[in-house]
């Protein structure tokens, strides 16, 4: 009997034999005659039976009966063969498989980290935008504030340096309302800020 297994390019061939009556009634007939003395034996009373085709016919059954559980223990063991080597081109089939698994997970780890990373960049540089933009901003406003206050000092100070008689100071109500009270010599206050 002939056992062939094709697997992803692999042959396990089992073969067993199968033994024929024959063979086995020739093999059992050769051990008989091994067994006989050279010597002739006394002849045995005819009362006791020679052996028969009864006795041929058991021994031959009882070797039959192992050659089949010699078969039998043949294909078991040639199962457990294939069996193993199945095992292990499933265990290989998924080892790749994980292997592949891993490499497309550690892949899809490093897009998201660059896209987390370029996320953080742009929000990053988008704050520092805007906190350039409010420093500038502010700037602008201070500089234009000092420049007002520049400019009213400036024009008092044209005023304060005109010909005494062109100028006369106001001491009526309404400058005294304008200015915050009554006043006899001109006051100035510059304040010099830092920016």
């Amino acid at each position: 009997m002939l056992l062939e297994n094709l697997k992803d390019g692999h042959v396990c061939q089992i073969v067993v034999e199968d033994v024929d009556e024959t063979t086995l009634l020739r093999e059992a007939k050769k051990k008989k005659e091994k067994k006989k003395p050279e010597t002739p034996l006394p002849q045995k009373p005819e009362t006791e039976p020679e052996p028969d085709n009864d006795d041929l016919e058991k021994e031959r059954k009882r070797k039959l009966l192992l050659a089949k559980q010699h078969q039998i223990a043949r294909m078991k063991a040639a199962r457990k063969i294939q069996a193993w080597w199945r095992g292990t081109l499933v265990r290989r089939t998924l080892l790749a498989a994980a292997l592949r698994a891993w490499m497309i997970q550690c892949w899809w780890r490093t897009v998201l980290w660059r896209k987390l990373y370029m996320r953080r960049k742009t929000s990053l540089k988008m704050y520092v935008m805007e906190e350039q933009a409010a420093v500038k901003l502010q700037s602008w406003v201070r500089m234009w504030q000092c420049h007002q206050r520049y400019c009213q000092v400036c024009n008092a100070v044209c005023i304060l340096q005109a010909p005494k008689s062109c100028f006369t100071f106001q001491t009526s109500d309404v400058s005294q309302a304008l200015y915050g009270g009554a006043f006899n010599q001109p006051e100035f206050h510059i304040e010099i800020l830092s920016i």
